[in-house]
C-alpha cells in the first residue's frame, strides 16, 4: 500500500515537539505510536524506527514517531522516562487530529520507552495495545543478579574465555575485582530490601521500587500486550529474571491478553537485519490479529 510521510509540530507545555507521521492511503482504524528510549531520537538505532514505521504503513497502519522534550529536534529540558506523560498525551492528541480515521492506538517502545509506555497506557482509553521490547526494570539487585546468572555463568562455556587463560591473557585481578563489586552490590541491595521491609509499610506507589510500580500500572492496563525479549541482552534478562522470581509478575505475563516472544542471539537494539525484520513481522502480525 502506498503511503506518505510528513513532519509534525505540536505544543507541549511551553515547548514545541517535532515528529513524523507515516500515513497510508487507506489507514486501518488502529494506529501505532513509536516512542523513543534512552539518548536517541525518532529515527531509532540503525534507523530501526524509521524502517518499522514504513513497513507498518505499507500494510495499512498509520504510524507516528516523535522526539520527547529535550531530545532530537524538540524543545525543552530533557526528562526521564517516568516524566513524559504530558509529551505522550500531546503526541497522541496530535496523532488523532492528523489521522482522523484511526480510533485506537498501540504504543511501541524499546527499553525505557517500553517502561514509559507502561506508566502512561492505563490512563488513556485510546491506547488498546502495547508492544514492549526489553523493558527497563533496573535495580541494583536485579542488575547484579543478571550479571551473575547470565554474563559470568555463560563465560565458563566460551572457548575464547579458556583460550585467554591458557595463553596467559586473562586478567585475573581485574576479573576478580569486577566480580567482587557485583557481589557487593547484590548484597547491599538485598540488605536494603530487608531494612525497608522492617519499616512502616509504604503507602505510595511513587516511592516503591521501579519493578513494583511498573507491575501496578501494567496490571491496571486492560489492553493487549506483546512482549519481545532479546536473547543476548542483560536488560532483557533482568526483566525475564524478575518475572521468573515473582509469582505476581509470572501470573501477569501468563494472562491471555499477553503474548511473549523471545529472539535468541539478538542484542538490545536488534541491530542485525534478520533480528529487525523478525521484530517487524511479529509486530505487524500481532497488531493485525485482534
Amino acid at each position: 500500500m502506498n503511503f506518505e510521510e510528513h513532519a509534525l509540530a505540536f505544543p507541549c507545555a511551553d515547548s514545541w515537539l517535532y515528529g513524523i507521521l507515516t500515513l497510508p492511503e487507506q489507514p486501518i482504524r488502529r494506529g501505532v505510536l513509536i516512542i523513543v528510549g534512552g539518548p536517541q531520537y525518532r529515527a531509532g538505532s540503525h534507523r530501526q524506527f524509521t524502517l518499522l514505521a514504513r513497513n507498518l504503513a505499507a500494510h495499512g497502519f498509520a504510524v507516528m514517531r516523535f522526539d520527547f522534550r529535550g531530545m532530537g529536534d524538540s524543545e525543552g529540558e530533557t526528562r526521564t522516562f517516568e516524566a513524559v506523560e504530558d509529551d505522550l498525551r500531546c503526541a497522541i492528541d496530535k496523532f488523532f487530529l492528523e489521522a482522523p480515521l484511526i480510533d485506537e492506538l498501540v504504543i511501541w517502545g524499546l527499553c525505557d520507552a517500553a517502561s514509559a509506555a507502561i506508566f502512561y497506557a492505563y490512563q488513556d482509553r485510546r491506547v488498546t495495545g502495547l508492544v514492549l521490547l526489553n523493558p527497563w526494570v533496573r535495580t541494583e539487585e536485579g542488575s547484579a543478579k543478571a550479571y551473575l546468572r547470565h554474563y559470568y555463568a555463560s563465560r565458563l562455556f566460551e572457548r575464547e574465555f579458556w583460550t585467554k587463560i591458557v595463553q596467559g591473557k586473562f586478567q585475573l585481578a581485574a576479573a576478580a575485582q569486577s566480580f567482587a563489586k557485583i557481589i557487593t552490590e547484590a548484597c547491599r541491595a538485598k540488605r536494603g530490601n530487608y531494612a525497608s521491609a522492617g519499616k512502616e509499610k509504604r503507602t505510595s506507589c511513587e516511592i516503591a521500587p521501579l519493578p513494583d510500580r511498573m507491575f501496578q500500572e501494567l496490571n491496571l492496563f486492560k489492553g493487549k500486550v506483546l512482549l519481545i525479549l532479546s536473547g543476548n541482552d542483560l536488560t532483557a534478562q533482568e526483566f525475564s529474571d524478575l518475572v521468573k522470581d515473582s509469582r505476581k509478575w509470572e501470573k501477569l505475563m501468563a494472562a491471555p491478553r499477553v503474548m511473549c516472544r523471545d529472539l535468541p542471539g539478538a542484542n538490545h537494539t536488534f541491530s542485525r537485519r534478520e533480528w529487525r525484520d523478525q521484530v517487524m513481522t511479529w509486530t505487524k502480525d500481532w497488531i493485525s490479529s485482534w
